[in-house]
């Protein structure tokens, strides 16, 4: 893994957290928060994707178009933790919400809304659906008269689209260049890449030790780079346990392990040492050391992404809220939250 303690993240405001799917993305976001909020701070995580994940993750209700208190940062020593509030955005409401704030068409959005314009504008356009993501997370961030009464966050979470996507989702001035040039919109698209290309944002990025996603991984962070978007750190996910010597795993790798030495060890515990279980217990040793094997290599090529990186264990009961909470510690400690 490449350097991270150096990594100084407290001049961000945006963490957006993306990666290949099935990586774990969602989670990573979700123990982010967690482990900010533990450091005291206001924080709110939002989710773009219509999947209400943060609700199932967290065990509540399915999250309205408004924000809600989940969950409370870890105490750490005297210090009074956070508190996590979550949104669940959508493009519809998102843009009611836009037009009245900025057109004052209350009653008369919620019309267009039963005519299905609304629906209509926000699947036409290329890039709008995206604008208006992104635009209530910039709200969420950039809070300002408009929001009274609103809570100020110390910091927000996004659970963003995965990699292939997350360089077009973030980069809405280019996706709205050919729709408005002109107008509040562009304004808007404007003033949101202002932010989104400063160091009060990170697009941190989740992987596993697999060929695929680190792959996709690297990928993500030249298209970002090349947007002028800001990379932040690399999340390794659900590693491994690095608990078998390194000549055991060699000799396993070899095919060379001693039966005899397992079987004993087996018959010790009291086991049984039945020659099936043995040569099968060999077998699997073998495998682990190949997989080991393939995951020191993608290990390599993430330090060589010069990108600060952590890694988070693979938890063998799954992941509840309490595994959440251990996630969030670790990410404490490494210094990411």
């Amino acid at each position: 893994m490449s350097a991270s303690s150096a990594a100084d993240w407290s001049r961000v405001r945006l963490h957006v957290v993306t990666g290949k799917g099935g990586t774990g993305k969602s989670t990573v976001a979700a123990a982010l928060a967690l482990g900010l909020a533990s450091r005291g701070k206001q924080v709110l995580l939002c989710e773009v994707e219509g999947r209400q994940g943060i609700a199932r993750m967290f065990d509540v209700d399915p999250l309205p178009y408004a924000e809600r208190r989940i969950a409370t940062g870890l105490r750490r020593d005297d210090e009074q933790p956070g508190v996590v509030h979550a949104l669940h955005i959508d493009p519809e409401s998102a843009l009611l919400e836009y037009l009245a704030m900025y057109y004052k068409l209350g009653r008369a959005g919620r019309a267009l809304d039963r005519f299905g314009v609304i629906e209509f504008a926000t699947t036409i356009a290329p890039g709008t659906r995206d604008v208006l993501l992104t635009g209530k997370v910039f709200e969420a961030v950039q809070r300002n008269s408009r929001n009274k009464g609103a809570i100020r966050y110390d910091a927000v979470v996004l659970d963003a689209p995965p990699t292939g996507r997350i360089t077009q989702f973030l980069n809405v001035g280019e996706e709205l260049a050919g729709l408005a040039r002109v107008g509040p919109v562009k304004s808007q698209a404007d003033t949101m890449m202002t932010l989104f290309r400063s160091p009060r944002t990170a697009v941190h990025l989740v992987t596993v030790l697999e060929e695929m996603p680190v792959q996709e991984t690297a990928d993500g962070i030249a298209d970002l780079r090349r947007a002028q978007l800001p990379v932040g750190a690399v999340v390794v996910n659900r590693v491994r346990p690095r608990d078998i010597a390194p000549a055991d795993l060699e000799a396993a790798a070899a095919g060379q392990l001693d039966a005899a030495r397992v079987a004993a060890d087996l018959a010790e515990v009291g086991v049984g040492d039945d020659p099936e279980l043995v040569r099968g217990l060999v077998a699997e040793a073998r495998d682990h050391a190949e997989r080991r094997a393939l995951e020191d290599a993608q290990r390599q090529v993430v330090a060589e992404l010069d990108v600060p990186a952590y890694e988070l264990p693979l938890l063998p009961g799954g992941v509840d809220l309490g595994g959440l909470y251990e996630l969030a510690g670790d990410l404490a400690k490494q210094g990411l939250a």
